[in-house]
């Protein structure tokens, strides 16, 4: 079963990766808190950075890293995005960033957040360790080039 998340607020959502409301379990999945951390976590992480980072949960298919690429690559502007694909049911998780974004997010910091999340994930907290991980994707990126911060 694909589902994806998006919080109505958050501005990265596009055709390909708003919900599918055929299942109305789906509401059912995370409580209206855990969605409000998640939405504050991808907007202060794109705040932060200037890139564009969003979130989908559910299954990839087969080929969990050529999938997580075609969801990168319908967002607007991949070239600055960074996009947080994360699959419980076949415990994967893809991390896939822009040209660049990945100047800024090298392999190795990409794999420390995964590292963390999945830490969190094996302690049964799944919102957790997907806050951490932005967090850790947004603390590695740095402010845009020529922003200044007091």
């Amino acid at each position: 079963m694909t589902r994806v998340l998006h919080a109505e607020p958050h501005d990265t959502g596009t055709k390909d990766t708003a919900p599918n409301r055929a299942d109305e379990a789906y509401d059912t999945v995370f409580s209206y808190r855990e969605l409000a951390r998640l939405d504050e976590a991808l907007t202060m992480s794109s705040r932060e950075t200037g890139l564009r980072f969003t979130l989908y949960i559910g299954d990839l298919g087969p080929q969990t890293r050529l999938r997580a690429e075609e969801l990168h690559a319908r967002g607007g502007d991949p070239a600055d995005s960074v996009l947080l694909a994360v699959s419980p049911g076949q415990r994967v998780i893809e991390v896939v960033t822009g040209s660049s974004a990945a100047r800024r997010l090298p392999d190795r910091a990409c794999a420390l957040a995964v590292l963390s999340m999945t830490n969190s994930f094996s302690a049964g907290d799944l919102v957790g360790g997907i806050v951490n991980g932005l967090r850790q994707l947004s603390d590695q990126a740095g402010h845009p080039l020529g922003a200044h911060t007091r």
